[in-house]
């Protein structure tokens, strides 16, 4: 039994009686709006960075863009290998002590940068940084709600991904418009500010640790779903390979527009419509979406991205837009799905762990896709590449037919 100023009530037990419906409810918006906000933060002050300070700090550093953005390979790498460990300890301690240490390794990163003299310590930078996003980014956000609220934490998943999907629009113009007057040195001193003094004691004040007495007697009744080998790997090269087929269009998306048929003005205009196409897709998964049962959802939503592909030999700015709006939607319940899906599938023992060694290929695809693609994108017409990418994202949604959801007792 267990008093309503502990942390218990954000567990997945029960509602025992109307009066405790409101506190539960309470505290599963206040979890998603306080990790929504710290992913934005996060993610927007880390992962979205290099679009910002690589040219000013290549100019800085006398190196070319090439070499300082091998260090953003390097640190998404480096997270790929950190996370199975930080799956693991958040699956025995809570989530809230990782996404608070991240805070501040990802600062330390950030200073790292702010006061590199060479390419050698901005690269040092970028790895400490690798370790913080494996830390405190998606994986580790959704590992700890997913052992405070366990199989109810769906909810709470899709709104923190709903805010985050605000931080490269808010961090791309904020950072922007932050070098203008102090410079690319100044604007990590500013993020290393923000990071300090608000993310860091949000969630220190707002997330609840871990009730270990709950989690050990959830243990002991709820053993881990098992699942085939089979659903595991179609599970983890659906994501590796979404992800791989998103990180090589993030990279290239404004010259494949442009050799399309766009100008410079329509390739910037249709390419910053991805970012509401996600939002988009995340109000719908949001709202409508739970009417729907969660394979039926995933699947649709993985097919929109090739829908979108082969639309595009259309041509024009029209079919453009509608590829934008509906990758951008499909790349956003995607994001979800990434939660939602794992803790489906394998139940709430053990989550943060799976979430862990499933985040390897994920990162992993991330770090080398943008290289992978480059002479694909330099030697084939533009709109062979999109159809390409639209083929691998449907044998991608031909991985999750295999998938069933156990049956709930």
């Amino acid at each position: 039994m267990t008093t309503a100023g502990q942390s218990a009530p954000l567990a997945s037990a029960p509602l025992a009686s109307a009066p405790l419906a409101a506190p539960l409810a309470l505290g599963r918006k206040r979890l998603g709006l306080v990790l929504g906000i710290n992913q934005t933060l996060s993610w927007g002050m880390t992962f979205y960075l290099p679009a910002v300070i690589a040219v000013p700090a290549a100019q800085d550093l006398g190196r070319s863009t090439v070499s300082l953005l091998g260090a953003f390979t390097m640190s998404l790498l480096i997270a790929g290998l950190c996370a199975p460990r930080v799956g693991r300890w958040i699956d025995r301690h809570g989530g809230k002590g990782s996404v608070a240490a991240s805070v501040v390794v990802l600062a330390s990163g950030q200073i790292i940068l702010a006061l590199s003299p060479n390419l050698e310590v901005w690269y040092l930078g970028w790895a400490v940084l690798g370790i913080g996003m494996a830390m405190g980014l998606y994986d580790a956000a959704f590992a700890t709600v997913g052992t405070l609220l366990g199989r109810e934490a769906a909810p709470t998943i899709t709104g923190i991904t709903l805010l985050a999907g605000l931080a490269s629009t808010v961090f791309w113009s904020l950072g922007s418009a932050i070098i203008g007057f102090m410079g690319w040195r100044g604007l990590m001193l500013v993020y290393v500010c923000i990071m300090l003094c608000v993310n860091l004691p949000m969630v220190l004040t707002f997330v609840p640790r871990l009730d270990r007495n709950l989690k050990e007697t959830k243990q002991t009744a709820t053993e881990r779903t098992p699942v085939s080998r089979r659903v595991t790997i179609c599970l983890a090269s659906f994501f590796a390979l979404r992800w791989f087929i998103t990180s090589a269009l993030a990279a290239h998306i404004l010259a494949l527009f442009q050799g399309i048929g766009l100008n410079a003005a329509e390739a910037v205009l249709v390419a910053s419509l991805i970012g509401p196409g996600q939002v988009a897709g995340r109000v719908l998964e949001w709202t409508v979406g739970r009417r729907f049962g969660l394979l039926l959802r995933a699947r649709a939503a993985a097919l929109l991205f090739p829908i979108g592909a082969a639309i595009l030999p259309l041509g024009g700015p029209v079919a453009a837009t509608v590829f934008a709006l509906l990758y951008g939607m499909s790349n956003g319940i995607m994001t979800i799905n990434r939660g939602t899906l794992p803790l489906a599938l394998f139940g709430p023992n053990g989550y943060a762990t799976v979430l862990g060694w499933l985040a390897v290929p994920v990162l992993v695809a991330q770090a080398v896709a943008p290289t992978v693609a480059a002479p694909l994108v330099a030697a084939l017409p533009a709109v062979s590449v999109f159809l390409i990418g639209g083929g691998l994202g449907l044998f991608a949604t031909l991985l999750l037919l295999p998938l069933r959801l156990p049956r709930q007792d």
